[in-house]
C-alpha cells in the first residue's frame, strides 16, 4: 500500500492570467496559498492483474483503455503501467465545484503516488509540469496551471506563468507574526453552489483571446499580484482587502455566470459587517466565499451572511507520500 496526501489550494490574486490565452502573449501571475485539507490517493497491488479505480463511482476493467476515468487512463498511459493496481481516492472537502482545486490535487496526488508505486521519486516542479501535460495537454481541459503548482509545490507563493510556458514559483518570505495575522484575518463560507469551471474558462478564454479591454483588465491583475506580494512582505496587511476587492470587481467582467445575485448580496453584506474585500474562490458561480477581515468582524460577518463557515489554515508542504508500503505478489 502506498498513500499520497495532496493540499488543495485557495488563490488570492491574479486567477485568469494562469491561461495559455493569456500568458503566452503577456505573461501571467498569481499569488496563491495550499490549505490544510488535502487529496488522499491511495494506490495497491491487485491480486487478479486487473484494474479498479474506486472515486465518486467504483471502476473494474481489464485493462487501462477500458477506464472511465479520463484522468487515471490518461496518468497511467503516460506512466507505462498496464494494470494490477487497485486505486482509490478520497477528499476533505467534496472534489467537484468548490474552486480549491481539486480536480489538479487529484492529478498531482495521483502522478505522485503512481511515481512511487514505480519506485521513483518525482520533485514539485516534475509533479506540476506532469501534471499540467495530462489535464491540458492530453486531456484537452480549458484550464490553467495555477492549481497543480500549488499543489505540488504547497505553502504561500507567487506563481509566475512565462510566455515559453516555463513556470516559476517563489515562496514568499513573511515574519512569522505576519503570517499569522493573515491567516488568523482570512474567513471562508460555503455557498453551497457546486459548478463546473470548464464552461466559465472557455468564455473567459475566448474573451481574453479577442478583446484588448479584457486583456487589460487581467494585466492589472497581474499588476495587483505584485502589488499584494510587496505589500505583505512590507507587513501592510490591510492592503490585501483593498487589492482583493479591486481583483474581484476586474474578475466579473471576465466572462458571464462569474458571480451572480446571490453571490453579489452575499458580497455585499459582508463589507458591510466588516469585510475590507474578498472573492469567490475558483473560476467562478459557486465553492466557496473567501474574505478578507479582522477578526473581531469574522461572527458579525457570519451571521450577517448565514453561510456555513469552513475553518481553512495554510498548508506549507506540497504533495507528499505519507506511507508507503509496497508489495510484492
Amino acid at each position: 500500500m502506498i498513500i499520497s496526501r495532496t493540499p488543495l489550494r485557495m488563490s488570492f490574486v491574479g486567477g485568469g492570467s494562469d491561461l495559455p490565452s493569456f500568458y503566452r502573449q503577456h505573461g501571467g501571475a498569481v499569488l496563491s496559498t495550499a490549505i490544510d485539507k488535502y487529496m488522499y490517493i491511495s494506490v495497491n497491488k491487485k491480486f487478479d492483474g486487473g484494474i479498479r479505480v474506486a472515486y465518486s463511482k467504483t471502476e473494474e476493467v481489464e485493462h487501462v483503455d477500458a477506464i472511465e476515468h479520463r484522468i487515471v487512463r490518461t496518468t497511467l498511459q503516460m506512466l507505462g503501467i498496464p494494470g494490477g493496481l487497485e486505486i482509490t481516492s478520497t477528499a476533505d472537502i467534496p472534489s467537484q465545484g468548490t474552486g480549491l482545486g481539486s480536480s489538479s490535487a487529484f492529478t498531482v496526488g495521483l502522478l505522485n503516488v503512481l511515481s512511487a508505486f514505480q519506485g521513483r521519486h518525482v520533485s514539485a516542479e516534475q509533479l506540476g509540469r506532469d501534471s499540467c501535460e495530462i489535464e491540458i495537454e492530453r486531456c484537452g481541459e480549458p484550464i490553467g496551471k495555477q492549481d497543480q503548482y500549488a499543489s505540488a509545490y504547497g505553502g504561500l507563493s507567487l506563481i509566475e506563468f512565462h510566455q515559453d510556458d516555463s513556470v516559476l514559483v517563489t515562496p514568499l518570505i513573511l515574519r512569522r507574526s505576519i503570517r499569522e495575522s493573515l491567516e488568523n484575518s482570512i474567513i471562508v463560507f460555503y455557498t453551497g453552489i457546486a459548478r463546473s469551471a470548464s464552461g466559465i474558462l472557455k468564455e473567459q478564454s475566448y474573451n481574453v483571446a479577442d478583446s484588448v479591454t479584457k486583456q487589460t483588465m487581467l494585466k492589472r491583475m497581474v499588476a495587483l499580484t505584485y502589488q499584494l506580494r510587496n505589500e505583505l512582505q512590507d507587513g501592510n496587511l490591510d492592503s490585501m482587502g483593498e487589492i482583493l476587492d479591486e481583483n474581484w470587481q476586474l474578475k466579473k467582467q471576465l466572462a458571464s455566470g462569474i458571480s451572480s445575485d446571490a453571490i453579489d448580496d452575499w458580497y455585499e453584506k459582508a463589507k458591510l459587517n466588516g469585510a475590507l474585500g474578498g472573492k469567490l474562490l475558483g473560476a467562478g458561480a459557486g465553492g466557496f466565499l473567501m474574505f478578507y477581515a479582522p477578526a473581531e468582524r469574522h461572527e458579525a460577518i457570519e451571521r450577517a451572511l448565514g453561510l456555513r463557515r469552513i475553518h481553512f489554515g495554510f498548508e506549507p508542504l506540497g504533495s507528499r507520500i505519507i506511507f508507503y508500503n509496497p508489495t510484492d505478489l
